[in-house]
């Protein structure tokens, strides 16, 4: 596993993970080249991305929203959303910064870049879809006032994509970790529900402990057509053996090699409880084998249940959902996992991410492009 920063608390590792990678990866320029290919009049087109966009314009209206967070997670979307078109080249979203910069603490990424998101509008069939990454985050932006809630400028705007492009449907997409033990690396979660799990800064928040659903029949059509699509990513998936880190176990074996798998699309109410929902929390938590989150949720991450907070909050909300690619598998609890010197359950969580979270993406893009098909009338 590739070396990881040293790190003291679970907070400081969520705002590692969504922040790594700032620089622009071209998914395009990796050593693997996919082939995917889609059913006749399915194909994603990009907008032309030459043409000039106001940062400070209203979004455009949109069929779609797929909204994802992190780098890894926009390389992912923008080579099956926008083939040829890499991320860098997507609209700036700065509508109305300015009256966020009290909500969100310094250091944070929406500063850093000044902006909120980033943009294309793309079409499926006919069907208009706006993908995006946001540069706001649950996990990255909040500031504790005394007295008050602590900020959370991303449900502000969710409501501003939303009342500015009026989509039909919302997906919230990018990786997570699994709770299922049978949910492997590349496993793709879908499901209309999501609850709070908060521990850290929104412990005391009012919503915490809350779950959202949203009550609308996932299409299936094209899923199994994005499954097979999805095997072509199979070989970067393939963990490496393993055996102990030095020679000073008593162990002469071999490095023990686990046995090889395909991903999956894994749908709520059909390989798990209907709308079982996905698990947002304020700092980096994973599945594990002794943890059974899975008896609470269908996967792990930091951020999704603010979408079903703000659409809980508007008159007229779109049909929302959370696909979630599994950038980490449920990890061996009997591992030491003391908060001091090496804690080897979360060193594995976090060398997991960083090793297959790109390829584990693609996959989720690809679940994701299944259900967008699936709405083309």
């Amino acid at each position: 596993m590739p070396e990881q920063p040293v790190h003291q608390t679970r907070k400081e590792i969520a705002r590692y993970v969504l922040a790594r990678g700032s620089e622009t990866v071209a998914v395009s320029t990796l050593k693997t080249k996919f082939d995917f290919s889609y059913p006749d009049g399915l194909s994603p087109k990009p907008a032309d991305y030459h043409e000039k966009v106001d940062p400070e314009a209203p979004l455009p209206k949109a069929d779609v929203v797929v909204i994802t967070w992190t780098n890894d997670e926009a390389d992912a979307l923008a080579r099956i959303f926008t083939p040829k078109v890499s991320r860098e080249h997507w609209h700036y979203y700065s509508r109305e910064f300015d009256t966020y910069l009290d909500e969100i603490r310094k250091g944070a990424p929406a500063l850093e870049h000044k902006r909120l998101a980033s943009f294309l509008p793309v079409t499926i069939g006919g069907l208009s879809v706006l993908v995006m990454k946001s540069e706001l985050h649950m996990n990255q932006d909040g500031i504790r006032k005394k007295g008050q809630e602590t900020t959370l400028p991303v449900r502000r705007l969710f409501k501003q994509i939303i009342n500015e492009a009026e989509p039909g449907h919302f997906l919230s997409i990018g990786t997570a970790g699994s709770v299922f033990e049978k949910f492997g690396l590349g496993d793709a979660v879908v499901t209309r529900a999501a609850k709070f799990k908060c521990a850290e800064e929104f412990e005391e928040a009012p919503f915490n402990g809350k779950s959202f659903k949203s009550d609308w029949k996932i299409p299936a059509t094209y899923l199994d057509h994005a499954e097979e699509q999805m095997q072509q990513v199979a070989p970067e998936l393939a963990e490496p053996p393993i055996g102990p880190p030095t020679k000073g176990y008593k162990w002469d074996g071999p490095p023990l090699a686990p046995p090889s798998r395909m991903p999956k699309i894994r749908l709520d109410g059909r390989d798990m409880p209907e709308f079982w929902p996905i698990l947002t929390t304020d700092y980096f938590e994973y599945g594990t084998s002794t943890n059974r989150l899975d008896k609470l949720g269908a996967a792990v991450e930091m951020g999704d249940a603010v979408l079903g907070l703000a659409c809980e909050e508007l008159d007229s909300p779109p049909k929302w959902g959370i696909v979630r690619n599994m950038s980490d598998p449920v990890i061996n609890g009997d591992l030491p996992a003391k908060e001091f010197h090496l804690n080897e359950q979360t060193t594995w969580a976090v060398g997991y991410y960083s090793a297959y979270g790109l390829y584990t993406s693609i996959c989720g893009a690809l679940a994701t492009w299944g259900i967008v098909a699936g709405l083309v009338p």
